[in-house]
């Protein structure tokens, strides 16, 4: 099973790829898509759309987890971040791509054990689970690959509960 991790924004979108078989995961990918704050929002709207199908097409995922947004601050900066998020669901979902929506502490729980881990500690987490020589890089990417990593958790956890 291919699965993609997203973590969503407007300047910077952060997505990992990994595969899961028979309970072991390992990486396949893993990066940013940027945008120029140049630009108009529609024009990063449509960046992050075009680039995230040429990674669906690449990869053709099973399954994406998509992290919820949390802003404690900048409204400007949350409702731009939003609508980055929104074409992302909607991009995924044309796909026919089944979406997990995972909250930060999820995540954080999920790769660490705790939902207060830090940044270094979920990027400690995600290295040593996917055999990577150093610390995944920009953070973006990292979240990305812990939301990966924890879609990969969940749908085997809803599995499990219809087999019940």
């Amino acid at each position: 099973m291919i699965i993609l991790g997203i973590d969503p924004g407007i300047e910077t979108v952060g997505f990992g790829i990994i595969e899961e078989k028979n309970q072991h995961v390992s990486l396949i990918d893993f990066g940013c898509i940027k945008t120029s704050s140049k630009s108009t929002l529609p024009e990063r709207l449509n960046i992050i759309q075009e680039d995230l199908q040429k990674l669906i097409d690449t990869h053709t995922p099973d399954i994406a987890g998509v992290e919820t947004l949390f802003f404690e601050k900048n409204v400007k900066t949350a409702i731009d971040v939003a609508q980055g998020r929104g074409v992302i669901i909607a991009t995924v979902n044309n796909n026919k791509i089944p979406i997990i929506e995972i909250t930060p502490l999820q995540v954080k729980m999920n790769v660490t054990g705790d939902g207060r881990a830090d940044k270094i500690q979920v990027q400690t987490m995600v290295q040593r689970i996917l055999q990577m020589t150093s610390l995944p890089k920009p953070d973006d990417a990292a979240d990305a690959l812990a939301i990966a990593l924890s879609t990969a958790n969940f749908y085997h956890e809803k599995q499990l509960q219809h087999h019940v």
